[in-house]
């Protein structure tokens, strides 16, 4: 039997590599001759540096950068051959496909820099949270000599439409008497009146793998969809959503592009930051997930499985729809492949039948706090009663 051990993170307890070691332990004890192919999953969020230069064989590297709410963190720089990257996930990026052998590409993720996950959840605030060390990180990298950068835009903690970042790099915030606005966080956009400078010169291609479909503003935009999410208060969605649009067309303006920007799909990914690097620094949306399976060759790898185990915090009947898990287990169910879904919780869905099976590794009644500090355990014993 050869199975596919395939995880994704458990939010906020667990992360995909060490969820991957805890389903593999479970099955060893009781299959000792059982193949297992651990392949942790990542969806531009926390791990996503981590996963994908180690897939490549590249180097990850640590970076003194600032936190969300200021303070230094450290964050994880992956440089990776780019002759190492696979030929289907260099399509994927709009890279050439033979580059010179001492080409590098730098992967970061911004959880890494910038994320909700650094932040007690008193201190979750979109307006006082900046992307700078994001902007740093990236600024490190280009330092380092690479020749393009993947960014990951997962788990934000911002919404400051990249501002943070953007000043990590070189770009100026004024006030109406010239003054310089230092941390252009949301909380001080009514400060600024203008922009100057650019970012920095050399900065290497950048792509933002993203999963989302969100424009910047409106409904469906940014602030009112995640804002809620990283700690804004409803009744300040409209106001949030009011001031990112003056703050892009300050951005559009200065660098001479068009405003319809803020309608691209993907626009609104990570408070924006998705946006303020398109518009700056000429950066490029690639699709998530197909960029991770194409990197992982999670194609051949489910092929060559007889059963798929996969898993993340929470899966319902959105999830078979969406990315990571779900859509690897959507892959599984098309080949009759068999696949086993484990999920600290799991809400059942009438359309789950056939050849998926899915599992609620938390205990009835466990209180949060007890099955976030118990999600590794609780992994190994659904895995253990499952097979």
């Amino acid at each position: 039997m050869r199975v596919l051990v395939a995880f994704d993170k458990f939010k906020d307890s667990l992360p995909a590599r060490d969820a991957c070691d805890a389903a593999a332990r479970a099955l060893r004890s009781s299959h000792p001759d059982w193949e297992l192919d651990l392949c942790p999953l990542a969806d531009g969020g926390e791990g996503f540096a981590e996963i994908l230069t180690g897939a490549a064989g590249g180097e990850l590297i640590t970076v003194p950068v600032t936190g969300p709410r200021g303070g230094r963190v450290t964050a994880g720089l992956g440089i990776v051959p780019i002759r190492k990257v696979p030929a289907a996930a260099l399509e994927l990026l709009a890279l050439r496909r033979q580059p010179p052998a001492s080409e590098t590409l730098a992967v970061l993720d911004m959880a890494a820099a910038s994320g909700l996950a650094m932040l007690a959840p008193r201190s979750r605030d979109p307006w006082q949270t900046s992307t700078i060390g994001t902007g740093q990180l990236i600024r490190a990298a280009a330092e380092r000599g690479a020749g393009a950068v993947l960014l990951g835009v997962g788990g934000s903690a911002t919404h400051d439409l990249g501002l943070g970042a953007l000043s990590g790099l070189g770009l100026r915030f004024r006030t109406c008497g010239g003054e310089d606005v230092p941390a252009p966080i949301p909380a001080h956009w009514r400060e600024i009146a203008r922009i100057d400078g650019r970012v920095a010169p050399g900065l290497p291609p950048i792509r933002i793998a993203c999963d989302v479909a969100n424009p910047l503003l409106g409904p469906q935009g940014a602030a009112s969809v995640y804002g809620p999410q990283k700690g804004l208060l409803d009744r300040d969605v409209s106001r949030l959503d009011s001031e990112s649009g003056r703050m892009a067309g300050l951005l559009c303006d200065h660098f001479r592009k068009e405003r319809g920007l803020a309608g691209t799909p993907g626009a609104g990914a990570a408070g924006g930051l998705a946006f303020g690097l398109m518009v700056a620094a000429g950066a490029g949306l690639v699709p998530g997930f197909p960029l991770v399976s194409a990197w992982l060759d999670l194609a051949a790898r489910l092929g060559a499985a007889d059963m798929v185990l996969t898993g993340e915090g929470r899966f319902d009947g959105t999830s078979v729809r969406g990315k990571g898990p779900g859509a690897l287990v959507a892959k599984a169910m098309g080949m009759g492949k068999p696949a086993h879904v484990f999920a600290g919780h799991a809400d059942p869905h009438p359309g789950w039948a056939g050849a998926l099976v899915v599992h609620s590794i938390t205990p009835s009644g466990t209180p949060l706090a007890q099955a976030l500090r118990d999600t590794a355990a609780n992994l190994c014993a659904a895995v253990r009663q499952a097979f």
